[in-house]
């Protein structure tokens, strides 16, 4: 598909770009078990507790999450955030964990219409290049820090 396309379908070129770039250069961890989607939650962790240090790089990491692309982040050290997803203030009052964890880890199981990333499934995609084929963008240990901090968001 091409950017053109690729930036009407998201809604913006700077969406659209954000979408192809992390598609392409983003991919880190193997496949991740089978997870177990209750409703619109994964209840269960997928690994140890998260830590709040490591999901706020992660939030502004180019080559992995880089949520503030597309989400306002209230948090007064990540003074710059996008405006093309929801906004995460008061995430915490709106989502239970597992409900955030599923969020990250294959949002269009929640919205088939969404541009966010599924950042932890590793099929139905097309055209992967071999070396990120069956690899997540991020590792399990990487969503439960983002679960973490996005729960301190109240």
């Amino acid at each position: 598909m091409s950017i053109t396309r690729l930036a009407r379908a998201a809604g913006s070129y700077a969406a659209a770009c954000a979408l192809a770039w992390t598609a392409c250069h983003a991919i880190a961890a193997p496949a991740p078990a089978a997870l177990r989607v209750r409703g619109d939650a994964i209840p269960e962790a997928l690994a140890p507790a998260g830590d709040v240090a490591r999901a706020r790089a992660l939030l502004v990491a180019r080559e992995n999450a880089n949520c503030v692309l597309c989400h306002e982040i209230p948090d007064p050290a990540l003074p710059f955030f996008g405006n093309v997803g929801p906004s995460l203030a008061h995430v915490a009052t709106r989502l239970s964990p597992g409900q955030i964890r599923l969020r990250i880890v294959d949002s269009m199981r929640v919205n088939r219409d969404t541009i966010m990333p599924s950042y932890y499934r590793t099929s139905g995609f097309d055209r992967v290049a071999p070396q990120y084929r069956g690899r997540t963008v991020l590792s399990a240990q990487d969503v439960e820090d983002l679960v973490t901090y996005l729960g301190t968001l109240k």
